[in-house]
């Protein structure tokens, strides 16, 4: 019998609360000793005066694992969970216009880290261990104010050091100057956070520097597209991660692009939708999805796994559809929601009416 979305999150606790009653003293201290993934995270409350500060496990090793979405593919709801709340976030006030002193560059230096770094940090008071979790808000581990920190030395990544010492390059610039050269969309998007990047620098929170990250490479991205052949057939790519079910339709034509999500809520089904031309977004967004979630996904882990899912359906062989009719039927066959239901929550057949310029010579 399948599992609801509560019953799912209440088995992940339960077994969290397990682990607590062993080792639950290393998450309530004034101190902790770890090693970081290496990992920074800056928040948006208080904005422009914003929590800032590293975070890391009450371990030592290779904990690099627990902060590197791309490496989670595969990974089950509740290993990913118990990453997030393993890691304990340290923080200090400090105004977004302060890129630089010892505190923050401290941080910057650990951001560069090609290998988790050992960090000492004492707290004002004793942490709290995290004991619940929602289906509302991504896991996070415990939260300290930060009395003091410190840091071992460790090898920087020559890429990322070269783009940080370039005062002259734009932030856009840096990022896909990063992202072309093979550093990790997660590693870059931590870089422009902590104030690492472009000419004017300063902090920004982390889910901002998350979705200015992905939209600079999407950008990028798009801008090469325009420049290829059409395809010479319809192609659907598949895949399943975390409760959520991928599909991604080709089919030959100038570029359009849509996505649809849909998601269990309670006993009904919530629908979502956006698209763009060949002008991108010209209205605000609707959505940040572009997927199926079924009740398997109990605990929203972040939009990372959304990118990831795609480049991994990407990878795979694709389904030959006779045509984009024979496509979308192939899309939807898997899912509780029927082809009907897709399309007219969708704007995919109007965009296709809307004839391109060069019909008209």
């Amino acid at each position: 019998m399948t599992q609801n979305s509560r019953e799912i999150r209440m088995a992940i606790e339960a077994n969290w609360r397990e682990y607590l009653s062993k080792y639950g003293n290393l998450f309530s201290s004034s101190s902790l000793s770890g090693s970081s993934p290496p990992s920074v995270f800056v928040g948006s409350y208080g904005y422009p005066k914003v929590l800032v500060g590293p975070m890391v496990p009450p371990i030592h090793g290779n904990t690099g694992i627990l902060d590197i979405p791309e490496q989670w593919t595969g990974k089950s709801i509740e290993e990913i969970v118990n990453f997030r709340l393993k890691l304990i976030r340290g923080i200090q006030k400090v105004s977004i216009e302060q890129s630089e002193g010892r505190f923050i560059e401290s941080l910057q230096e650990l951001a560069m880290s090609t290998k988790p770094t050992d960090s000492e940090i004492q707290f004002q008071k004793d942490t709290i261990p995290t004991a619940t979790i929602d289906g509302e808000n991504a896991p996070f581990g415990p939260i300290g104010e930060i009395k003091n920190a410190k840091f071992s030395s460790s090898s920087s990544d020559n890429k990322i050091e070269k783009v940080y010492y370039d005062k002259d390059l734009k932030a856009a610039d840096a990022v896909l100057n990063l992202y072309n050269s093979g550093i990790e969309i997660s590693k870059i998007q931590k870089c422009f956070s902590i104030g690492m990047l472009g000419k004017q620098r300063k902090l920004v929170p982390t889910r901002w520097s998350i979705t200015a990250t992905d939209d600079i490479v999407s950008k990028s991205l798009v801008s090469q597209i325009l420049e290829y052949e059409l395809i010479d057939s319809c192609r659907v790519f598949s895949y399943d991660h975390l409760g959520n079910l991928f599909s991604v339709i080709l089919f030959p034509h100038r570029w359009i692009f849509e996505m649809q999500e849909a998601w269990h809520d309670g006993n009904s089904i919530g629908f979502g939708a956006d698209r763009e031309d060949a002008k991108g977004i010209t209205h605000p967004p609707a959505i940040a999805g572009a997927y199926f979630a079924r009740p398997e996904y109990a605990v929203p882990v972040g939009v990372w796994q959304i990118r990831e899912a795609i480049r991994n359906a990407m990878k795979w062989k694709p389904y030959i559809a006779e045509n984009l009719d024979d496509g979308i039927n192939f899309a939807s066959k898997r899912m509780s929601v029927s082809k009907p239901e897709w399309l007219s929550k969708g704007m995919l057949l109007n965009m296709l009416k809307q004839k391109p310029i060069s019909d008209y010579f």
